[in-house]
């Protein structure tokens, strides 16, 4: 319902943007006979556990410019997002005219960002902790409040496999950041206080 409004809204705001695909999964994007398009307006919240940065990758190798969406304005995604290749990046709270803005200005090559998320990516830019996917984060949060790999993996449709990687690159970036949490006790200690895990938790 949503992707058929937004779809109208666009076609009726911008005639200079031919809307050739409007569809809800990844795949039936790939598979479209339009694509590869110009643009590619991407929702960051489909729960297909599929790595946004290699979506964006997938998009640039095809030659496809791609502005994300999301419900999330966290500035660690927002970078992770635009460090991928995205060119835009967008809230959903924001105004419909935004979206045609983020549209021409990836078209032409150029990145946009709202100022709301500007200000979030600017304020954020010093916390010292390191950046982590919406994913990594899920794994941390389970894995620090004291499930085993199996029981991770199994709550977020994931193999036991793809688990011990996100748990790798987790300690992995945290050491870089100059953090050790290569312990599970350190890695609780951590995600407690980063805000990833509550402490009731």
């Amino acid at each position: 319902m949503l992707l058929g409004a937004l779809t109208e809204w666009i076609r009726g705001a911008a005639d200079d943007i031919n809307m050739v695909a409007a569809v809800t999964t990844w795949p039936e994007l790939l598979t479209h006979p339009e694509f590869p398009v110009d643009v590619v307006l991407l929702d960051l919240d489909l729960k297909d556990n599929i790595p946004v940065s290699l979506k964006i990758s997938t998009l640039k190798t095809a030659g496809v410019k791609t502005v994300l969406m999301s419900t999330y304005s966290e500035a660690g995604l927002v970078r992770e997002a635009l460090a991928a290749g995205a060119l835009g990046y967008l809230v959903k709270s924001e105004e419909a005219t935004m979206i045609v803005e983020a549209i021409r200005s990836a078209y032409d090559g150029e990145s946009f960002i709202s100022a709301e998320l500007d200000e979030a990516l600017n304020n954020g830019a010093n916390g010292g902790s390191p950046r982590l996917s919406a994913q990594e984060r899920r794994v941390m949060a389970l894995y620090g409040a004291g499930e085993p790999v199996k029981a991770v993996a199994h709550q977020l449709g994931i193999s036991e496999e793809t688990a011990k990687s996100y748990l790798k690159r987790i300690r992995e970036k945290y050491r870089l950041a100059g953090f050790d949490v290569g312990t599970k006790v350190a890695l609780r200690k951590r995600a407690i206080h980063d805000g990833i895990l509550l402490q009731g938790d």
